[in-house]
């Protein structure tokens, strides 16, 4: 089955708050408390943001949103804004006397060979590879099984001038014959794919535009994908909202305008609809999901029969589940589910009798967590989550337990994927101090042998890795893993970062991070728990911190700073806490909420103003999780954890670095925006309220190393410089 992202995520209801601005606002300048002493610097000077009468009426509560014109990304205004913002930043930043060094130190760390998952195709292996400090991995292919130096096939270095312009994506075709791939620009989710000739390695004419939240599943000589039209006149594609996603059919030399319509509901402008086709290319897999609920709908159309030419037979019809077809054995289809199982199975289902009383269970549910599945080499590679870390097992088609494959530590696996023929597949393997490292696997001897194993300039058995479970607020046990330096002392007074995520069903394992490594050597504890709203335990822990549930979310995570201080491991003044994107929303809201919790704040690209995400991109893709301030009850909830509006003027709040990026399409930078305007207004005190806006950056993904070392150093260097610490005095 062609891998794709199965957007099993629910959707959001179309806004209905009433605005009560009445024609032009009227403005009024305001100092964002103007000035303020710093740890670095003896005066902060802020911007001076504006303020506007527009408000809003919400079931009869009236909201203010004095900073709603932060919201127009291109308007000079807003532009100047940020501008004379990264001013102040970058102003104070350059003051702190070990920036430079730490910024020195991580360019010296990070400068190691790294190595992605290794695919098989047609005797060839093709691996992506970044030398050290290339802005972008490079997609690599040799002979397989054979040494030797491999050939450069598609370097995105060279994509862009700045190296900010990543490979978002790779998709081979059935015969090995073509490579489709997807790039993404400056950050941005839009992507466009593009197809290399794998023979003559030679670009074909073939690229699509307007392409987000697909993948390229092959058929033929072509391939489905799915794509949004293309913005409207006027329309700011990195900020408008994402309606009507369609389905296509691209063939191979023709243009874009010429591909076939697959799949739309002009009924249904939310939701997303993606497709795969399995590996024999018999089946086209269409998943539906409908803006409303958590899961998604499951319908397939068998390729090689003229009856279904333009028809799809359902197997799931109701949004409440995640459901994705794992592959097929001849006209029967493997689906992996959390439909009674909130740990999830695999089921066979015969699309011909696809009625539920027709199912047989190949891999029941067990006590963990069934991650992911992968069929490949007439076997079933089964992924499971113990108290989030990996474990991983082998079974036959038919669901018979043949081994488990021995893992080098506690930690996180990753890969196994490859084709029906396969004999040997490739993972990765990660753990806290543990650097990545590629495995070849041989799926009938169950034997793992190093690929690719990278030297970097640190030292793993200088450092420990614990678990813990602490009780939060309502006495639930949470997990959490501690890292640090053999020999740490609870004395309270080690530097600590506090990092989480909790939402949307993804599952926190443990990792390798060069830049967190940093933290580490010099004397900082990692303490990184697995709140609810993730995935570690399945599909209740996920509902546990989902809407009306979210406040579990960041209790969870304040009883996580609460038990570092209470056991020694730090204090408030040595605490920083950090999340991105739902995690810098955790953030947000904790610091609102608890003001006194820690001493420094790191909400990244955060989901901010929780009363209007859902009118930014494909912010309505988050209502399940969230609930929508359309609903009564939901705004009633939504309203308490707001960050935007949970801000009291006169608080003195943590240190804080908010960070986004200008080209940052998926939480839209308006969210840090106006909530930095509005941090700044009521903050109380001298510690700073900054914020720092990359340039040609977006959410994340395909961020370049040196936009990433930069961003960290910086990081980290506001984190000593507010907790009193000088990393390299002697």
């Amino acid at each position: 089955m062609q891998k794709l992202f199965v957007p099993v995520l629910a959707l959001a209801a179309l806004a209905s708050c009433r605005s009560s601005q009445s024609g032009a606002p009227a403005a009024k300048a305001t100092s964002a408390k103007g000035a303020v002493t710093s740890s670095s610097s003896a005066v902060l000077q802020y911007p001076q943001t504006k303020q506007t009468d527009q408000k809003d009426d919400y079931f009869g509560t009236t909201v203010a949103d004095p900073y709603r014109w932060l919201e127009d990304l291109d308007s000079p205004e807003t532009k100047a804004w940020v501008e004379a913002q990264n001013k102040v930043t970058f102003g104070y930043l350059e003051k702190i006397p070990f920036r430079d060094k730490i910024r020195d130190r991580l360019t010296t760390i990070w400068n190691y060979e790294r190595f992605g998952v290794p695919e098989e195709e047609g005797g060839q292996l093709y691996f992506s590879k970044n030398d050290g400090l290339q802005n972008q991995a490079v997609l690599y292919v040799q002979q397989n099984g054979q040494e030797g130096q491999p050939d450069v096939l598609l370097d995105p270095n060279k994509f862009s001038a700045d190296g900010t312009t990543a490979l978002a994506g790779t998709y081979f075709s059935t015969d090995h014959r073509y490579l489709a791939y997807a790039t993404s620009g400056g950050g941005s989710d839009w992507q466009k794919l593009k197809v290399l000739d794998l023979k003559t390695r030679q670009p074909l004419p073939d690229e699509l535009q307007w392409v987000k939240v697909s993948g390229a599943a092959w058929y033929k000589d072509g391939f489905f994908y799915s794509r949004y039209d293309a913005p409207k006149k006027g329309e700011n594609q990195l900020s408008g909202k994402n309606e009507f996603h369609k389905v296509y059919y691209h063939q191979l030399g023709k243009p874009q305008s010429a591909d076939k319509l697959v799949y739309e509901d002009p009924k249904m402008p939310l939701g997303f609809r993606t497709v795969g086709t399995t590996e024999d290319e018999r089946f086209l897999v269409l998943y539906l999901t409908d803006g409303k609920a958590d899961g998604n709908r499951l319908s397939v159309r068998d390729l090689t029969d003229p009856k279904q030419a333009n028809s799809f037979t359902s197997l799931i019809s109701n949004y409440e589940y995640n459901n994705s077809v794992v592959g097929n054995v001849g006209g029967q289809l493997l689906v992996y589910t959390n439909y009674k199982a909130p740990r999830y199975r695999v089921v066979l289902i015969d699309p011909k009798k696809p009625q539920e009383a027709n199912w047989k269970e190949v891999l029941p549910e067990t006590e963990n967590k069934l991650e992911g599945v992968d069929q490949v080499g007439g076997y079933l590679v089964a992924s499971y989550l113990k108290d989030a870390s990996s474990l991983v097992k082998v079974y036959t088609e038919k669901g018979e337990f043949k081994h488990d494959v021995a893992l080098p530590a506690i930690g996180t696996a990753a890969g196994f994927g490859g084709r029906r023929n396969a004999k040997t597949v490739y993972y990765a393997f990660t753990s806290f101090t543990y650097p990545t490292t590629i495995y070849k696997y041989d799926l009938a001897t169950n034997t793992s042998t190093v690929f690719r194993a990278p030297k970097v300039d640190v030292k793993p058995a200088d450092y420990v890795t614990i678990q813990v479970f602490y009780k939060s607020k309502d006495g639930t046990k949470v997990p959490m893993f501690i890292t640090h330096k053999k020999g740490v002392k609870l004395d309270g007074q080690n530097p600590t970062y506090l990092y989480a995520y909790g939402g949307f069903n993804i599952s926190l394992t443990p990792s390798f991070s060069v830049a967190r490594m940093l933290w580490l050597e010099n004397g900082g504890v990692l303490a990184i728990p697995n709140l609810r709203g993730g995935g570690e335990y399945g599909e209740a822990w996920h509902q546990a911190g989902m809407t009306p549930n979210k406040q579990n979310v960041f209790d969870d995570f304040i009883a996580a700073a609460e038990y570092l201080k209470v056991t020694g491991y730090t204090s408030t003044e040595k605490l920083a806490m950090a999340g991105g994107s739902n995690g810098g929303l955790l953030v947000g809201a904790t610091m609102t909420q608890r003001p006194d919790l820690c001493g420094v704040a790191f909400p990244a690209v955060g989901v901010m103003d929780m009363l209007r995400y859902q009118k930014f991109t494909i912010g309505w893709n988050w209502a399940p999780e969230y609930g929508t301030s359309d609903n009564y009850a939901q705004f009633q909830n939504l309203y308490r954890f707001s960050p935007l509006h949970t801000l009291k003027p006169g608080t003195s709040y943590p240190a804080t670095l908010i960070t986004t990026a200008d080209h940052d399409d998926r939480v839209v930078p308006a969210h840090s925006f106006k909530f930095a305007a509005a941090l700044q207004a009521a903050n109380e005190g001298s510690r700073p309220q900054l914020i720092r806006v990359d340039v040609n950056a977006g959410h994340g993904a395909g961020k370049s190393t040196k936009l990433q070392i930069e961003e960290w150093a910086d990081i980290w260097a506001f984190a000593y410089q507010n907790m009193g610490v000088h990393p390299y005095r002697k």
